[in-house]
């Protein structure tokens, strides 16, 4: 899956000579967190929440509203924000684009298409790969197992599923507690938990958890 396919567009951008207060009325509005910052058809830079809130009076300040309203409205999105900005092209893979995120310990990433800023793949788009990928809005049951870590194991798991009837809806596949296993996790329909149970427990070293869901 690339980031095309999961990114959010079109984007609201802002650009670089709006006030913080305004940005921050635009991120309330939309419930968004971050806006890219545009230029001459050109992605300048990036401010987040965060960034605005940083440059905001503290509560505690002394000043009245008045004062406050007045220095945020001479402060503009240029003076926070971050220039050197993290992008990712659109044909790049949705793993990686979590793995840069989590990397540079930041929540959205710009997605360009050659120099033109097509989209954006946000950590709330990965939440939603998630939930996909686990099967989350799907009735089933859910089954955490430990396998051997050797070819055909896996297969051999779902073969046995599909001749019982049962429709493996989600699968994922996690680091072991060595290198010797792997622990999969996957969502399954058609068939109950103690037929699922019966089915997998020759198949794997342990089972963790089986439950409906």
């Amino acid at each position: 899956m690339l980031v095309s396919e999961r990114m959010t567009y079109p984007v609201i951008t802002i650009s670089p000579d709006l006030s913080i207060n305004e940005a921050l009325n635009l991120m309330k509005r939309e419930h968004i967190r971050r806006l890219p910052v545009m230029k001459d058809s050109k992605l300048v830079g990036i401010v987040t929440e965060q960034d605005l809130l940083y440059a905001s009076p503290s509560p505690a300040t002394t000043l009245s509203v008045w004062e406050m309203n007045y220095l945020l409205s001479k402060v503009t999105v240029k003076e926070v924000m971050t220039t050197e900005v993290i992008t990712v092209p659109e044909n790049t893979p949705i793993e990686e684009a979590a793995r840069m995120m989590v990397d540079n310990k930041i929540g959205g990433l710009p997605v360009m298409r050659d120099d033109e800023m097509i989209g954006i793949i946000t950590e709330t788009d990965l939440f939603k790969v998630l939930l996909e990928l686990m099967g989350a809005r799907e009735s089933g049951i859910r089954a955490s197992v430990f396998l051997v870590n050797k070819p055909g194991q896996l297969a051999r798991l779902a073969q046995a599923i599909a001749d019982k009837g049962g429709n493996i809806i989600s699968i994922a596949n996690f680091l072991g507690d060595d290198p010797t296993n792997r622990q999969l996790n996957f969502k399954v329909s058609g068939l109950s938990e103690e037929e699922l149970r019966a089915i997998i427990e020759p198949l794997v070293i342990r089972i963790k958890y089986i439950q409906c869901c």
